[in-house]
């Protein structure tokens, strides 16, 4: 994937996030949300439910009252005589919700001074208030006359849009001096600035509560108020002093003060705000939108939700209080992001794997400079044929897996009929890890309980300005040509267009070839290092057109293997090659020939008859022919190609495995195929200098083979301090340009008879 590409990837998650963060910090500091804070702290507050403490007896002015002791306003002899009653029942102390600020008739104000004067446990309400918007403070206030005898505290109340009252203070300033409010008085608590929230999980029913009425006229049980704190206020709904109880309706005022008292009484409430859980949801969104995964997403996302929901149920239960609207605005914002990204991907995800499909591929735009890689297993359809019902998305994890190793982070599209593509980045040398993942898909894969083998090849389209769909079409044709021509991989190069005639008749073109003497056979010396002397050769196919010039045997002889057209080019090269070796041999040399085996050949049930003959008519001992199997992963399993390797190392043949290291080079395997050598691939050898692991590769190799009494021969020799390493390592046999290039069969014997020549000198 291109660096542009992760970056895009990358970003928009966490743009996201940060745009959601902002708008959330906005929701937050104008407090949009406090209807539906208000509601959810009410649905919380249901969960914990309990009752009252009793401490607090509540007076009611109620309709009954009204009924029988007449309308409001009452006089205030009235009022005296409820606090003589409480006084004698032992009210520990007596606290009056109604306003004494305005005088009445001189002798009922007497007589109620005279009340509060007798009873010394009086505490009388003050109220200030703001003016709206112009910084007026009015107060109300008790008589002077009153307040002698009695103790002034607030009643200060704020509402909100519902007419509900969710904090109180702790104090308020009355002519100029600190007072307690009734709430903070009932509950012992001393006088201090601030506010604290009301814990209206306590059941406002649950208050202990007495008619006015039947006080008067005792009807009551005195124990009911021997030692509490009484309060007497208005609860009718013919008062002025209703107020909306959250989770319990419309209730009287003097419900604000209780409650606030039995809320100190258990414990300093502590409000935290909105921030705490804010801060969280922004981390947890994050971590959602960084785990790329929907079942991920959803999952911490929901989960998120639901805590923030219930979450501080818990420490309200301990008068914790967290808002939590801000942060939930945050999680539902980018939960309709996800969805909304979802939906939209709806149509450019494969259903089966998950993966986004060339729909979605041909909507990305990619920079000029990207390279499109297309891969294709021929054999898909087939194998999906044959694999038990819904083992298809284990098959596609498995070629997924394959298509990541180096580039975890790649993003893969993925089309029908086993088709998958990708962006490079046109610096990254793309090409060797592209034969790499192609030596990855020699193991045979797992699938269901079945071993199927997996044939691939792969396209590239190099950066253009073309539309995506073309360079796709482009990327999968050239992976077409490249299963066609037996590669691993090939550039879309829309000249070859030129030559698709000529590519398609290649294969006819070689059999008419070979019977023309067209096809050569060129020969590569082996090199014994322990000797420094040519010991042998390989046998390797050549082709000179006569108006193309040279082919390139990788691309014919890869071709005709993979169309099960590489008998007769086999038979030819056989042919020639153990013949030269018997030249060779008879003139008093001790020469070995090597050739390249199709393990598709390993099922022609007459290929060992045709190589004994071969070998009778040219009089060349077996022992001096070693063939080198090619395409190895295709004996995984195979029991008949076994018996066949079998059979040719009973005639005396030797038997070779070649390109060791990229394909299926294990243990077991080695154990399997019974070879007298291994030929270790020139992709480990070539960089052996430089590179540690292919050094460590090598002289593991080496050291195996040997404990099995195998021979070893490295290709690919380039260089001469190759050379003395693999000399110093103990490998056997060395082959490449630093021993000799591919010569025809002439320069061969001159070669050896020069090296002849040297070594009696």
């Amino acid at each position: 994937m291109s660096k542009q590409g992760k970056q895009d990837r990358d970003r928009k998650p966490w743009r996201l996030l940060v745009l959601t963060a902002l708008a959330g910090l906005l929701f937050g500091l104008i407090g949009f949300g406090q209807v539906a804070e208000d509601y959810l702290r009410m649905a919380r507050n249901s969960l914990h439910w309990h009752k009252a403490s009793g401490d607090i007896v509540l007076v009611d002015i109620d309709d009954n009252s009204l009924h029988e002791l007449g309308r409001l306003p009452w006089s205030r002899s009235k009022h005296s005589q409820i606090i003589d009653i409480l006084t004698r029942a032992g009210a520990n102390r007596i606290f009056v919700d109604v306003m004494m600020d305005g005088p009445s008739d001189p002798k009922e104000d007497a007589a109620f001074a005279q009340a509060l004067a007798r009873s010394g446990r009086v505490v009388l309400p003050a109220v200030t208030r703001f003016g709206p918007g112009s910084g007026l403070h009015v107060e109300r206030t008790p008589l002077a006359t009153f307040s002698r005898w009695a103790q002034v505290a607030s009643v200060t109340i704020r509402y909100n849009y519902q007419n509900a009252v969710w904090s109180v203070d702790y104090s308020d300033k009355v002519q100029g001096k600190l007072v307690p409010t009734y709430a903070a008085l009932l509950a012992n608590h001393r006088a201090q600035r601030g506010n604290f929230m009301i814990d209206y999980s306590v059941d406002p029913n649950s208050v202990p509560r007495i008619s006015a009425a039947a006080l008067v006229h005792g009807k009551f049980d005195r124990r009911l108020i021997a030692d509490k704190d009484v309060i007497i206020a208005v609860t009718s709904a013919a008062g002025s002093d209703i107020v909306f109880i959250p989770g319990a309706g419309p209730m009287g005022g003097a419900f604000v003060h209780v409650l606030g008292a039995e809320t100190l009484k258990s414990g300093n409430p502590i409000y935290l705000g909105w921030l705490p859980l804010f801060v969280a949801a922004i981390a947890l969104a994050g971590l959602a939108l960084s785990l790329r995964r929907p079942v991920r997403e959803w999952t911490v996302l929901g989960l998120t939700g639901v805590m923030l929901v219930l979450g501080p149920t818990l420490p309200e239960i301990y008068h914790v209080y967290l808002d939590v609207m801000p942060a939930l605005f945050v999680i539902i914002m980018i939960s309709v992001a996800v969805a909304r990204r979802h939906y939209k991907l709806r149509g450019l995800v494969n259903p089966v794997s998950n993966l986004p499909n060339l729909n979605a591929l041909r909507a990305r735009r990619p920079s000029r400079q990207e390279a499109l890689v297309a891969a294709r297993l021929t054999n898909y359809e087939e194998i999906v044929a044959t694999l038990p019902r819904d083992s298809e998305r284990e098959l596609i994890e498995q070629i997924v897996a394959r298509l990541k190793v180096g580039s975890p982070g790649r993003v893969l599209y993925q089309g029908d009929a086993g088709i998958f593509a990708w962006f490079e980045d046109p610096g990254q040398p793309f090409g060797n890890h592209l034969e790499a993942l192609y030596a990855l898909f020699r193991n045979a894969a797992r699938v269901g309980g079945l071993s199927v083998d997996l044939n691939i090849s792969f396209g590239v389209e190099a950066g253009s300005g073309r539309s995506v769909q073309n360079r796709l079409a482009g990327a999968l044709v050239a992976a077409e040509e490249a299963a066609h021509d037996g590669l691993k991989w090939k550039y879309h190069d829309p000249e070859t267009l030129e030559n698709a005639s000529w590519k398609l008749s290649m294969l006819s073109q070689l059999d008419d070839a070979i019977d023309r003497g067209e096809v050569w056979v060129a020969y590569q010396p082996k090199l014994d290092l322990a000797t420094k002397r040519i010991i042998g050769a390989e046998a390797l196919a050549r082709w000179t057109h006569p108006e193309k010039g040279p082919i390139a045997a990788s691309e014919f002889v890869a071709a005709a293997e993979q169309h099960n057209r590489i008998g007769k080019l086999t038979d030819f090269v056989l042919e020639k090659a153990v013949a030269a070796a018997s030249q060779i041999n008879k003139r008093g040399g001790d020469f070995d020939i090597a050739v390249n085996l199709s393990a598709r050949l390993l099922t022609d049930k007459g290929f060992t008859l045709r190589l004994s003959a071969l070998l009778a008519r040219h009089s060349l001992a077996p022992n001096h022919l070693t063939l080198e199997l090619t395409e190895t992963a295709a004996l995984a399993g195979s029991g008949e190609g076994l018996d066949m390797i079998g059979r040719l190392r009973d005639l005396g043949v030797n038997i070779a495995i070649d390109d060791y290291g990229t394909g299926l080079s294990t243990l077991d395997y080695l154990k399997k195929i019974p070879a007298n050598e291994i030929k270790i691939d020139q992709s480990f050898v070539k960089n052996m200098a430089d590179n540690r692991s292919d050094r460590l590769m090598v002289q593991s190799t080496i050291g195996l083979a040997h404990s099995l009494g195998r021979k070893v021969v490295a290709e690919g020799v380039e260089h001469r301090d190759i050379l003395d390493i693999l000399i110093e390592m103990g490998c056997d046999v060395a082959q490449g340009f630093a021993v000799g290039r591919p010569m025809s069969i002439d320069s061969l014997v001159k070669r050896l008879s020069t090296d002849r020549n040297r070594s009696a000198a």
